[in-house]
C-alpha cells in the first residue's frame, strides 16, 4: 500500500530532528541537465548492496508456522456466537480449543 507523503514547508519540532538541522538542509530542485546525467543505482552502485537488500526482504516479517491456522467460513447459531464473545477477546482461541476437544485432539 502506496503512502503519499507530505512534504513540510516549514519546521515542526517533534518529528526527529531539531530546528537546527531543519535549517542545515539546503536541497534546491534538480536542474534538467542534473536529472538528464542521472543513471539507475544498480549502474553505480555494487551488486553486493542489492543482494543485501534482497536478503533482508526474504527475512521480514513473522516467522513460518509449521502449522499455521487455516481461514475457513462458518455458518453458526447467533446464540452460540454470542456465547463465546461474551467470553472476551480471545474468542477465537477458545472456540478454537473447545473444538479441538470435540475432534478428541
Amino acid at each position: 500500500m502506496a503512502m503519499k507523503r507530505r512534504i513540510l514547508k516549514e519546521f515542526q519540532p517533534g518529528r526527529g530532528y531539531t530546528k537546527e538541522d531543519w535549517d542545515a538542509v539546503d536541497s534546491p530542485p534538480l536542474t534538467d541537465e542534473e536529472l538528464a546525467s542521472m543513471r539507475p543505482a544498480r549502474e553505480v552502485l555494487p551488486p553486493e548492496f542489492f543482494e543485501a537488500i534482497d536478503e533482508m526482504r526474504r527475512v521480514r516479517g513473522r516467522p513460518k508456522l509449521e502449522a499455521p491456522k487455516v481461514a475457513v467460513t462458518l455458518r453458526l447459531d447467533p446464540d452460540v456466537l454470542e456465547k463465546f464473545k461474551a467470553g472476551g477477546k480471545d474468542w477465537r482461541a477458545k472456540m478454537a480449543e473447545e473444538l479441538r476437544k470435540a475432534a478428541g485432539l
